[in-house]
């Protein structure tokens, strides 16, 4: 790998830092987390990142689980497993990872590199983990949290929600349960002749509009409007979070 070469991902480097709102005091923290073992394999001096991402292992861990059980005060253990598990995995972390376009400022061996090491999944995964460690003992775990809620923090809730993937009424139920002094109600007007009527279903959350739904049924075009108004609070309440975060650093 050329000096150029190693300029442009130090350049990419630096944008990974920015975009995560990471400032970063030790430079050489950065570097070593995106140190993959191929890279230090023909660079004997460096270190690769695998100690790193054994911190950041942890430290996720601990970040999730703090944040899971002090928002769900009532979630049994299980529930609480399930819902970190759903979101603390390799498929999850090597996603949030490709959003960042983490994969080009990895430190890869020309043989990984050429073979599309930059989007293997198990690579972006425990890079991740790696960077995570590595912003904990350059920034502490106040800054940490940060960067890990405002990544993971819609994935939580999202996976902490609901008893099933599809009722969304009952997820929306729950919701008003707990940040609202009453329940959903659901507006319904039909359309059409008797043997093919259609439903249009708006539903009512703390006396505002939030979710339209249409469907061959009532129960259906109720459901939409569930769904469409569950996925608004739930972007609200993630915004309210970090925004909240921000003000208590």
């Amino acid at each position: 790998m050329s000096a150029t070469d190693v300029t442009d991902e130090a350049a990419e480097q630096t944008a990974l830092a920015e975009r995560l709102g990471w400032h970063v005091r030790d430079r050489a923290l950065l570097e070593q987390s995106m140190a993959h073992r191929s890279w230090c394999a023909e660079h004997p001096s460096q270190e690769p990142n695998e100690r790193l991402e054994f911190l950041g292992d942890a430290v996720l861990g601990l970040i999730t689980t703090d944040y899971l059980y002090r928002r769900y005060p009532g979630l049994p253990e299980g529930e609480l497993a399930k819902a970190r598990a759903a979101v603390v995995n390799s498929a999850s972390l090597a996603s949030v990872a490709a959003e960042l376009e983490l994969g080009k400022a990895l430190l890869l061996g020309k043989g990984e590199d050429a073979s599309g090491g930059r989007s293997k999944a198990s690579i972006l995964a425990d890079a991740m983990e790696a960077l995570i460690g590595a912003i904990y003992l350059d920034r502490g775990y106040e800054a940490t949290d940060e960067v890990v809620l405002r990544l993971l923090g819609p994935r939580l809730l999202e996976s902490a929600k609901g008893p099933g993937e599809d009722d969304y009424k009952t997820r929306l139920q729950e919701l008003c349960a707990r940040d609202f002094d009453q329940p959903p109600s659901y507006r319904v007007a039909e359309h059409g002749p008797d043997h093919a009527k259609s439903f249009e279903a708006e539903v009512v959350v703390g006396g505002r509009p939030r979710g339209k739904g249409q469907g061959r049924s009532k129960k259906q075009a109720e459901q939409v409007a569930a769904r469409n108004a569950w996925s608004v609070l739930m972007a609200e309440e993630a915004g309210r979070d970090d925004r909240s975060r921000r003000q208590d650093n």
